[in-house]
């Protein structure tokens, strides 16, 4: 076929991430929409449709697209499987809908279509060898397209629907177009969308106060983490610390006997990344936790720290994975104004980088291999692009279930870059984001930018690194608003307890961090304490969980109201089954009020449908019949409605 005959052009696909060279993501079983400019000279029927198919698959599957508006065309279709997904745009000049378009004017118009009615005779014939099922139907019109007794039926049969439809279910694709590029696409488990995270030290789990905890006594605090609804428990690294320069409380840089260290300085004369720190217990009974977490409805996720302390292994077994200075040291790790003096930074230049990565690709497959399919990375930002991409890719293909949550508090473009390259969840500015301006814009930049098809937020109102400005003191309000928000704004979400729902809120003067940190030390929790925090966090997460509407990310619409003290905002599921409207009360100290105005249009609602909007936290419900309606949010209660809305 000569590339002259094509007449269609194929500009501007959406998504297509940095040219191509990244993947869009998914989760199975999701909606994929794709989108593209599509246009061609004169006045001919376009039609066009999106080519996809797995990586494992022989064959392309299609799905069709439709005029949006201005020459956009869009379509969609969902993912089935796991892993790596390929699509593109196809389009072509569909000349037999041109042909009946054209005709159906003529027609209007009280023309004679004789010889129109004999020149479509060609496509019914084409017709004919596509075995649609409909073949005597189409003998039949190309007898009465031939037989002018039978005009008046056969103008009748060449605008119909029934004709309409066989044409469009089975072009013939012409001279089609098809983009220049099969664009990648990445599936990845539901998890990898919808996630609910909690963290604490297992070090700090011992029945008595001093005590160093195990992970047997991680597995009795299992069911307090169940109990309130968190289905991922992230634990900080869990290796040999080490005992050079080891830190103590407070950050302090002379650490007395006693002084436990902080567990990212990885490494001693009992092993290294490989190795679990003997205090916590064996190899076995960390396999033994996974399977207990397992059953309790939770994964463990892994901290994924490529740092060493001065007594790692690496040091002496690889020296030259590291940057040594003239004076025969190492320079520690820094970042200004933070130092860290317990810790080695590894050098990626280093000569050896090629059985580096292999190594550091091991360490990964072998906690996989113990049961380990979810690790956190501690920043990530700080090792290189490339490194990470290969990483991934090693890994998933021994195990695709494996997610990777992206702990890179730094510049926008470089945590975009890190979720090209394949991270699964990234961590966010939620914790630095308070007021209403500030939440609509962050959220609108994440969903309905370039960033919504590749970059999966997981919001965590704090960490143990970050003891934000605006819980430092709050009232026990403030954490409940910042939690729903975290939970509701975002499929995924995480928080560092017990310390946030016990408030536990000291700070270092003049410092975004914990007093009397859990990184420098030992602590001990009271595990069987609750408080009106708590009971709502783990409503929240029960209300996440059932509602459908809370499982993505991408489909929230910001809600007018005349208040810049609350926040409303509409989710709906992708079936559209599932209405969900929030209203959080921004200020945790004084009564807030305003009209909200509801989206029936999202919902394909008349005006002055009655709706019945029930509060899914507190069991009361409403009847709404106007498009504007009034909201009183008490802080001295609970701050927010969270509302699913029926009709």
């Amino acid at each position: 076929m000569k590339s002259g005959q094509k007449r269609v052009v194929i500009e501007n696909v959406s998504p297509e991430i940095n040219c191509g060279k990244h993947a869009a993501k998914r989760v199975v079983n999701q909606r994929f929409d794709v989108s593209a400019d599509i246009l061609c000279d004169g006045h001919d029927v376009l039609n066009a449709h999106i080519k996809y198919k797995a990586a494992s698959a022989k064959k392309w599957s299609y799905s069709p697209m439709h005029l949006v508006d201005n020459d956009e065309w869009a379509g969609h279709f969902t993912v089935e499987k796991q892993g790596e997904y390929q699509y593109t745009v196809e389009a072509w000049v569909d000349y037999p809908l041109t042909w009946q378009h054209n005709i159906e004017r003529k027609i209007a118009d009280g023309q004679k279509v004789n010889v129109e009615l004999l020149d479509g005779i060609q496509y019914l014939q084409t017709l004919l060898k596509k075995k649609t099922g409909e073949e005597a139907y189409i003998k039949e019109l190309i007898e009465a397209f031939k037989d002018e007794s039978k005009y008046m039926s056969a103008i009748n049969e060449a605008q119909s629907e029934r004709l309409h439809e066989l044409f469009h279910n089975n072009p013939s694709k012409q001279f089609a177009t098809t983009y220049d590029k099969n664009l990648p696409l990445y599936v990845d488990r539901q998890k990898a969308l919808f996630s609910t995270w909690y963290e604490f030290f297992p070090r700090s789990t011992a029945k008595k106060e001093g005590e160093h905890g195990t992970f047997k006594d991680c597995e009795d605090v299992l069911p307090y983490v169940s109990d309130m609804g968190f289905d991922v428990l992230y634990f900080p690294p869990v290796h040999p610390i080490g005992t050079d320069f080891r830190k103590g409380k407070n950050n302090t840089t002379e650490a007395k006997p006693d002084d436990v260290g902080v567990p990212w300085a990885i490494g001693n004369t009992t092993g290294g990344h490989k190795d679990i720190l003997p205090e916590l217990g064996t190899i076995e009974d960390f396999k033994k936790l996974i399977k207990a977490a397992k059953k309790q409805g939770i994964e463990i996720a892994m901290d994924f720290a490529l740092q060493c302390s001065p007594n790692h292994p690496y040091v002496q077994e690889h020296p030259d994975w590291f940057k040594w200075r003239p004076d025969n040291t190492v320079q520690y790790a820094e970042n200004p104004p933070k130092k860290y003096q317990d810790i080695y930074p590894i050098y990626f230049e280093s000569d050896d980088w090629e059985n580096m990565w292999q190594e550091f690709i091991g360490i990964v497959l072998y906690w996989n291999k113990q049961g380990v399919k979810i690790f956190r990375v501690d920043n990530p930002h700080t090792k290189p692009f490339g490194f990470w991409e290969h990483l991934i890719a090693e890994v998933k293909k021994v195990d695709p279930d494996v997610l990777f949550l992206s702990e890179a508090f730094t510049k926008p473009k470089t945590m975009q870059r890190l979720a090209k390259i394949g991270f699964s969840q990234g961590y966010t500015y939620y914790t630095w984001r308070n007021n209403k301006a500030e939440l609509i814009e962050y959220m609108t930049e994440l969903t309905e930018g370039p960033m919504k098809d590749y970059f999966r937020p997981n919001f965590w109102p704090n960490t143990p690194d970050i003891n934000p400005w605006i819980l430092q003191g709050g009232n026990e309000t403030l954490y409940i608003i910042r939690h729903m928000m975290a939970a509701t704004l975002s499929s995924s979400y995480g928080m560092y307890g017990p310390v946030y729902e016990q408030i536990d809120n000291a700070a270092v003067i003049g410092k975004e961090e914990y007093l009397n940190s859990e990184k420098y030390e030992l602590r001990h929790w009271d595990w069987t304490k609750t408080n009106k925090l708590k009971q709502l966090i783990t409503r929240v997460n029960q209300v996440r969980k059932e509602q459908p509407a809370f499982h993505f990310t991408n489909n929230i619409d910001f809600c007018q109201i005349d208040n810049d003290q609350i926040l409303a905002y509409f989710k709906q599921s992708e079936d559209g089954a599932n209405n969900i409207l929030c209203a959080v009360n921004l200020d945790p100290y004084n009564r807030q009020s305003g009209w909200v105005q509801v989206p029936r249009h999202k919902m394909g609602l008349e005006p002055n449908k009655p709706l019945r909007m029930k509060d899914l936290v507190t069991g009361n419900s409403y009847i709404w019949h106007e498009e504007w309606n009034y909201v009183e949010l008490d802080p001295h209660q609970v701050p927010y409605h969270i509302f699913s809305i029926d009709f």
